[in-house]
């Protein structure tokens, strides 16, 4: 091992206790064995039988719980797991110590083979965003739809607010951090990433800021914490630089399944002048503009997000599907969508859930409503679910195809 190698953690078996991890009312929790890794998983029972299987996937220095609050939305559409990537949540460390976003992937691909649940709707969060895509481009069979939620590709401009989360990866710095900020308060702490993360963190309610102060303190106590925030944050950045078919716009344009893109117009660690390459990159996407979301829509916004799966499910065929068959799934690039193109690709979203403008993914803007709806699902942000004058766009096929 080289001097600028962080050292390997102890083994799973000697680590010590730490508080459990909360376990919102109606969710379930278990551990799953697979070849090198272990995986805690949360699942909520869903509304009904028959229903298609989705799997939510966390960011960086996240967690399955990230996801309740959008899980509980859509318990009656799907049936929902979120997975604590190795290292993360309640899942021990990798046993190889391999935080690279290949890894991740192919920890998410053994479950979905281990539980025979793919293909499943596939959800991901900044670094979950970039598993996602790597794991749909790779393994179509394993994937019906993909929701991404500010996913973390890469950017030629890195915005400055950003640069700090990016530094995690220079060997050194996270040791310097921690001595830094070691007097620092869970409470100040819980701040900080807040500030960060949310595009208004006063949404946050009394509630769940308790919940994150008493998981920030659950975390500091496991000697792998920090292990695992700089390795992920490396393996991510190493992604960054990987050419080639390997690299990760290029696995974008690979994805066939139909794509739900969500941005925040507030975020400050994907820059939301994203949107745009992101929605002509993925083949068959759709793109959801929150203005006044930040980096964690789903949990700032989850019933505008909850309502737009529920159109691209409406508009793939997926609904119907699931209520004929049990959720027989539909294969291929062109199967996958049945939106027509030109002055249909931008569709107004009706009911109280919907947001408020539409726009062609070219960037016409037509004015509307507001979003609104009651957010307080899972103990998460609080308030109505007003998304600032979301902007939707929908193209269909691959009526475009545009590089990295």
């Amino acid at each position: 091992m080289s001097s600028t190698e962080l050292p390997s953690v102890p083994a799973t078996t000697v680590l010590p206790k730490v508080s459990p991890v909360r376990v919102a009312e109606g969710e379930r929790l278990r551990s799953v064995g697979l070849p090198g890794v272990t995986l805690t998983v949360r699942s909520r029972p869903p509304a009904r039988e028959g229903l298609p299987p989705a799997l939510y996937v966390h960011g960086l220095g996240g967690s399955s719980q990230n996801w309740s609050a959008l899980m509980q939305l859509l318990d009656g559409s799907v049936d929902g797991e979120a997975v604590d990537l190795p290292g993360f949540g309640d899942s021990p460390p990798p046993d190889d110590g391999d935080y690279s976003i290949l890894a991740h992937a192919r920890a998410v691909i053994r479950f979905l083979e281990e539980s025979g649940r793919g293909p499943v709707h596939l959800f991901g969060n900044s670094l979950g965003g970039a598993v996602s895509t790597r794991v749909a481009a790779t393994r179509p069979d394993l994937v019906r739809t993909l929701t991404l939620v500010s996913p973390a590709l890469p950017e030629l401009r890195i915005q400055r607010t950003a640069v700090p989360t990016g530094l995690l990866a220079v060997p050194g710095v996270a040791a310097l951090f921690t001595r830094f900020t070691r007097d620092w308060t869970a409470e100040q702490r819980v701040r900080g990433v807040m500030g960060l993360c949310y595009g208004d963190p006063a949404r946050v309610s009394p509630e769940g800021f308790r919940h994150a102060v008493e998981e920030m303190e659950r975390r500091q106590r496991l000697p792998y914490f920090w292990d695992a925030m700089t390795r992920s944050a490396r393996g991510l950045v190493n992604a960054y630089t990987l050419g080639g078919q390997h690299a990760l716009w290029r696995q974008a344009e690979r994805v066939l399944a139909p794509t739900l893109l969500v941005y925040g117009g507030r975020d400050q660690l994907v820059g939301y002048r994203m949107a745009q390459k992101a929605a002509r990159s993925f083949r068959d996407s759709r793109l959801l503009t929150l203005p006044e979301a930040g980096h964690v829509a789903m949990m700032e916004y989850p019933e505008t997000i909850a309502h737009a799966f529920r159109e691209l499910l409406a508009d793939t065929g997926e609904s119907a599907a699931a209520g004929r068959s049990g959720g027989t799934h539909r294969t291929g690039g062109a199967e996958a969508a049945r939106r027509s193109g030109g002055a249909e690709g931008a569709r107004r979203t009706g009911g109280a859930e919907g947001a408020g403008r539409t726009a062609d993914p070219r960037g016409d803007d037509r004015a509307g409503g507001g979003a609104r709806g009651d957010d307080r699902a899972g103990g998460g942000a609080r308030g109505d679910d007003r998304a600032g004058g979301a902007v939707r766009a929908d193209r269909s096929g691959a009526a475009e195809s545009a590089g990295s």
